[in-house]
């Protein structure tokens, strides 16, 4: 049996519909969770449609719900400490080989990753898109965290959506010199944390061939395959857990001690981060079938995997519409688009 992922539907409003893919996508930047910008989206659509009759149209549609989205991810982040990753929160890696993960950290504390199609447009010009997958990495998505929510809305409109030092005065209710200022301190914080820098947009057919190979070694569990596919400082993490390390050689012990529980494991390729990964289902305990486990992004750099950060959190299933458990013959393969 085969099962296909599909796209959920919506009674929303045709006019504020069409901007929903790249609200979320914005709002995913702000709040550094799938989920949250989600919930972000829904508030800025209530809000709009209660107000839609009273729109004047002094400004565009879009600029509208973009000015309702921001006001919406500032009342949210009042009070919140930032998302980040294991090795953001750690001074050092962990042993390759623990007793166990230990207790998961309370939600809120990690950036969640976030399907492409959930986040980004489904058509747009190619030097655009580059631009949004790049913006979309784990990688940049924690450090836009370490910026002040105001700074980080500046920074994002400014330079991944290319908006006018005006029209984000406008938005912000500030002036362009204001503007201008905070982007010239965003960049001065985002440049004390430098993300690696993936390859140019040709080398993603590249990235799925790398990923081919990774996922058959997965599924194979062959460890010395797969870590011949890795940086010789990789580094993988596993949100809810703080645990972090570092070396392909850490790695491999790591994989052949307490991850060796994820032999015989299925797995599905999937767009995610602007970059490659694939959701991975366990064997179930009672034997019957597959239970879904976690969503790993891989970091691709040149032509070797730099990062993997599995996401043990079943909850994330859903933005790639394919089932928590699978029975024992069950084949999956997630629609076009």
């Amino acid at each position: 049996m085969t099962v296909v992922a599909t796209g959920r539907s919506t009674d929303l409003d045709p006019r504020l519909l069409e901007h929903r893919t790249e609200l979320r996508g914005y709002c995913y930047r702000m709040l550094g969770s799938a989920h949250d910008a989600e919930d972000a989206v829904q508030e800025t659509m209530i809000r709009a449609w209660k107000g839609l009759d009273r729109f004047e149209g002094r400004s565009s549609l879009r600029s509208w719900l973009y000015r309702i989205a921001t006001n919406v991810c500032l009342t949210m982040l009042e009070g919140r400490g930032r998302r980040a990753l294991p090795m953001d929160l750690e001074a050092g890696p962990f042993p390759p080989v623990a007793e166990s993960l230990g207790s998961p950290v309370a939600a809120g504390t990690w950036v969640e990753p976030a399907a492409d199609s959930a986040v980004l447009p489904a058509v747009a010009d190619p030097a655009d898109l580059v631009v949004e997958r790049e913006s979309i990495r784990l990688a940049f998505v924690v450090a836009l965290q370490h910026l002040p929510p105001r700074q980080r809305a500046v920074l994002i409109l400014r330079e991944v959506l290319r908006w006018s030092a005006e029209e984000v005065a406008d938005l912000l209710d500030t002036t362009t010199a204001s503007v201008n200022s905070a982007l010239q301190r965003a960049r001065a914080s985002m440049a004390r944390k430098p993300v690696p820098q993936q390859r140019t947009e040709p080398s993603r057919e590249e990235h799925k061939e790398l990923l081919a190979r990774y996922v058959e070694a997965f599924e194979r569990y062959d460890i010395e395959a797969l870590v011949k596919l890795l940086h010789e400082d990789a580094t993988q993490d596993m949100p809810p857990y703080r645990l972090w390390i570092r070396g392909r050689a850490d790695i491999a012990t790591w994989m052949l001690g307490p991850g060796a529980a994820c032999r015989d494991s299925r797995v599905l390729p999937v767009q995610v981060n602007g970059t490659v990964g694939f959701v991975q289902w366990k064997r179930a305990k009672d034997g019957d079938g597959y239970d879904a486990w976690a969503l790993h992004v891989l970091e691709v750099v040149g032509d070797k995997v730099a990062s993997v950060t599995s996401f043990l959190e079943t909850d994330l299933f859903a933005q790639f519409g394919v089932p928590l458990h699978l029975d024992a013959d069950q084949e999956i393969e997630v629609a076009a688009g």
